[in-house]
């Protein structure tokens, strides 16, 4: 009799949430008749709904706009105002131009040649996918950056293991999407036995138990690391992953006088830098768990390849081949890359006056901005033409006659542009710059009811214990929170209230905010925690208990990192040793 009401309830489940948890927290502001009480109910509501994802997540981002002007907390004209910021311009602008970096395949380029030089051999080519799904995730999302790179894994692995290679398997390598969502158990490497071409006659040769064991943990070792190497990559730029761009944006609107100190090039220094450690460290610990650490078996040199390493690298081959030469458009779309990454590092970089500073801003107002450039570069997209520019004509006679040009001749100058609106507009996450706008309004509306400010006064006896313990403690927390909730609104649930408890303890937020927003993206333990990593487990290679068990120390690695390197290079480059003037003052109203 029970066993059915629970089923039927596990059935409402999602009805229940969304309407029993207003109704729940209600108490709260009726009770407590103040501004801030009606704030927090706002942010539990919504963090209960982005938790659950009952809604969308994007639409649980607009309740701002519904709930700050009911209960006064804040206008409706400043929060719409809160959605489209100059952080999100920089999004946007800099995810148009990973759209056209996909759209014309020049990141499979780039995947494809590093991993020819690197060559097959296990380790190595672990090293190889690490490195060019690191660098991808830079620059375009973490999602697209492994579902393009997951099918170049599997043919590989498919060769290594002399299993039978599906050649559609590598087709839809762009976008957000990936037909191994829906690959079933057949593609787990469970194989009995393998074919071994000898003298032109195809074998079937038994496997050893310890020959499928290994293979197993090659699979699971390597398909792990691009999931890792994905969500570690991203840390390093600004427009990375969203968490970077809520720490942007909430910190230039709660501290508007911090003097523009966290922007793309100050944020390089410091994240890539610390990328590169955690992704060393990310490749010798999945070489220890799953492919055995053998120095002489990594780095031989001058040793041959197995038939079955050799077949491998010509999959990789001949996927370059079937690229054919860069085409124009590829070197238009890489020059515009280029000139996007120069123009972001050069326009204030800090130790010496920038372009920006010199020839636009002026009497210390930023006129020019990150966001200024990314848009820039993104407008050249839809202008510049996909192919070479050309003159050409054809007409009855040799002449040039100007007066018949309509009727006899056909002028072509430009072709379609590199990006279309329709391209955009497919591949485009429009609902992450909702989510970032919903994580600006809240902080504006946290401000503005004065909850910042309690909970600040709140945090205050805080102050003896050591910042750096603090932040440990607080990094480690939101790394399992992230686990289980987008890391975009983890971080713009959590980056406010660490914004406040800097200002009580008079410690420098950004030793708060920066290990904190980077703990975001360590979600390295399940297989919902972000999508790298459904994607991955999706191949039917890896079991929840693969992950939690090498995820948890993925977790501590990610955090021992960041706190030192927030405790060494950082504390220079961001003037943590002090607690800044800009410190004192909010955004205000």
């Amino acid at each position: 009799m029970m066993a059915p009401c629970v089923k039927h309830l596990l059935s409402c489940k999602d009805f229940l949430i969304l309407v029993l948890t207003p109704l729940l927290l209600l108490p709260l502001p009726l009770l407590i008749e103040t501004k801030e009480a009606s704030c927090a109910y706002i942010i539990i509501l919504m963090a209960v709904y982005w938790c659950t994802e009952v809604i969308p997540l994007a639409v649980t981002a607009l309740l701002p706009v519904l709930l700050f002007p009911m209960f006064g907390i804040l206008e409706s004209k400043k929060v719409c105002m809160q959605y489209l910021k100059d952080t999100n311009m920089l999004f946007v602008g800099g995810l148009i131009v990973a759209v056209a970096v996909e759209h014309w395949n020049l990141h499979k380029r780039i995947a494809l040649r590093v991993l020819l030089i690197v060559g097959v051999r296990p380790p190595l080519l672990m090293m190889g996918f690490m490195g060019v799904t690191a660098f991808l995730s830079m620059w375009i999302s973490n999602t697209a950056t492994t579902a393009m790179m997951v099918p170049i894994v599997q043919a590989v692995l498919s060769q290594l293991n002399n299993t039978e290679q599906d050649p559609s398997i590598l087709e839809n390598t762009e976008g957000q999407t990936n037909p191994g969502l829906e690959l079933e158990e057949k593609n787990s490497m469970a194989m009995t036995s393998v074919q071994v071409i000898t003298n032109g006659y195809v074998q079937e040769v038994p496997r050893t138990v310890t020959e499928k064991e290994e293979t197993k943990r090659i699979n699971k070792g390597m398909m792990l690391s691009i999931c890792y190497a994905a969500s570690i990559g991203g840390t390093a730029t600004l427009t990375g992953t969203g968490p970077n761009l809520v720490l942007k944006g909430q910190f230039s609107q709660l501290f508007p006088n911090n003097g523009d100190i966290l922007n793309f090039a100050s944020w390089f220094g410091f994240a890539f830098p610390n990328m590169l450690v955690m992704l060393f460290i990310a490749w010798m610990w999945l070489q220890i768990s799953f492919l055995g650490f053998n120095l002489k078996k990594t780095w031989g040199c001058g040793a041959t390849r197995s038939e079955k390493e050799q077949a491998a690298y010509n999959i990789i081959r001949e996927e370059h081949r079937k690229l054919g030469p860069i085409s124009y458009a590829e070197s238009s779309v890489l020059f515009l890359f280029t000139l996007l990454v120069i123009l972001w590092f050069t326009r204030d970089p800090g130790f010496v006056k920038g372009w920006a500073t010199v020839m636009f801003n002026m009497d210390n107002v930023e006129y020019v901005t990150d966001a200024t450039v990314a848009v820039f570069v993104a407008v050249l997209l839809f202008i510049l033409p996909a192919s070479k520019p050309k003159f050409s004509y054809s007409s009855s006679s040799n002449s040039f006659d100007f007066d018949d040009l309509e009727q006899e001749q056909t002028i072509t100058f430009c072709s379609p542009p590199l990006l279309t609106w329709k391209v955009v507009h497919k591949k485009m996450p429009w609902s992450i710059v909702l989510l970032l706008g919903g994580g600006f309004a809240l902080a504006k509306g946290s401000d503005a009811s004065g909850l910042s400010y309690w909970l600040g006064q709140q945090m205050t006896p805080l102050h003896s214990i050591p910042a750096w313990s603090i932040a440990v403690i607080l990094s480690l927390m939101i790394a399992v929170f992230t686990e289980c909730a987008s890391n975009v609104a983890t971080a713009t649930l959590f980056l406010p209230i660490l914004a406040s408890m800097a200002q009580s303890i008079h410690v420098n937020p950004l030793y708060i905010m920066i290990p904190c927003t980077l703990s975001t993206s360590f979600a390295f333990m399940l297989p919902v925690a972000t999508p790298p990593n459904a994607i991955v487990f999706s191949y039917g290679h890896l079991r929840v208990s693969d992950m939690v068990k090498t995820g948890i120390v993925m977790n501590f690695i990610g955090v021992i990192c960041t706190t030192i390197a927030i405790n060494s290079w950082g504390r220079p480059m961001f003037n943590l040793n002090t607690f800044p003037a800009w410190a004192n003052n909010t955004g205000g109203n």
